[in-house]
């Protein structure tokens, strides 16, 4: 057993996802979405449908950081993505008084950040034993912790400077709303930064579930929770009120010794289904069929399996009167064409 832990430690630390993307971990694409008129009289957009429990969640949460190191083993991609978060919050050059964090978790970002950035980081939780899990840990940054549901946000209008989010945001039920909720919580000029999981996370997992479960069970159920899609996420800023908006993408794959351990990790994670309408536990006939699928149709030549997630990233601002502005069409003092036919002509070799 004691050698078997020591196995998966290591197949973690060689295997997780570097911070300056490679060929073989990463690839990284970028939307830049101009954003379409808000709804004709009213920003409000009509709530959706529960498709996660949220109790659920919270009750993951609580059950994984109740295990502190078991907890800490695994932060390995949620550290990761926090850092590539705060990388593009460096990209803005402002010193922030206060910047909340939603779904902070036990902090994530906090390991990244220091008092150039900003003077205060106020971390929002719906898990009160995942908040105060490194309560004991020393920041650069002063930390504030509050218990908050990303759903309802209790901040005041016009309120906040900045709003960041790491691996928090694919859980909530009404993303639109809530989009539309840090809108308002921010000050004119205010920024909004986020990163969430794509619905590309974790395919290698969903399609050996699916057809172990067709196998053996006659039929399928959700096991891999929906994720949003990186060509919604544009026009769902625009549409909560935001401007300048941009949404890329990452895709980090991480190595596991099988299936099992995958999964294991993600239970001590926190990142279980909370999908309402599941099936209850999944059977051990059934487990290891997926896992013997998962090695055969995605298996490395080194003995392990790969694990996608693939990361989507936005930013949004509040509109403020100070911000820049692209010019009206058709007040250019020059042409694209002319100046593309000037570079050809120059790069045109002169015939003797």
């Amino acid at each position: 057993m004691q050698q078997t832990a020591m196995l998966r430690t290591g197949y973690r630390l060689l295997t997780r996802p570097l911070r300056t993307p490679t060929t073989n971990h990463a690839a990284r694409l970028l939307y830049s979405t101009a954003p379409p008129p808000p709804p004709a009289g009213s920003k409000t957009i009509p709530a959706t449908f529960q498709v996660f429990n949220r109790e659920t969640k919270r009750l993951q949460k609580e059950r994984a950081a109740s295990n502190t190191e078991q907890s800490r083993q695994v932060d390995y991609v949620k550290d990761e993505v926090a850092f590539r978060v705060v990388d593009r919050l460096l990209d803005i050059k402002r010193e922030f008084k206060e910047v909340v964090e939603l779904g902070s978790g036990c902090g994530h970002i906090a390991k990244h950040v220091d008092t150039d950035m900003m003077k205060k980081l106020i971390m929002c939780d719906m898990s009160e034993t995942m908040l105060n899990r490194d309560k004991d840990v020393e920041y650069e940054v002063p930390v504030e912790r509050r218990i908050v549901d990303e759903e309802n946000l209790p901040f005041p209008e016009n309120s906040l400077e900045c709003v960041v989010s790491s691996l928090s945001m694919h859980w909530i039920n009404d993303l639109p709303g809530a989009m539309i909720q840090i809108q308002r919580s921010l000050k004119p000029d205010g920024v909004f930064i986020a990163g969430l999981f794509g619905g590309d996370t974790l395919f290698e997992l969903r399609t050996s579930l699916q057809l172990a479960e067709l196998d053996r069970e006659g039929g399928i159920s959700p096991r891999i929770s929906p994720m949003a899609d990186s060509r919604d996420l544009g026009s769902l800023l625009s549409r909560a009120g935001f401007t300048l908006t941009t949404v890329d993408v990452d895709e980090v794959t991480v190595n596991y010794p099988s299936a099992i351990e995958l999964m294991e990790d993600l239970r001590a994670m926190g990142e279980s289904n909370a999908v309402i309408n599941r099936r209850g536990l999944l059977k051990r006939d059934t487990m290891m069929a997926a896992a013997a699928i998962y090695k055969e149709m995605y298996g490395n030549p080194d003995g392990t399996v790969p694990a996608t997630f693939q990361i989507l990233y936005m930013i949004g601002w509040k509109p403020s009167p100070t911000q820049n502005k692209p010019l009206e069409r058709g007040t250019a003092k020059h042409s694209l064409k002319d100046r593309l036919e000037d570079e050809g002509s120059a790069s045109t070799p002169k015939s003797e």
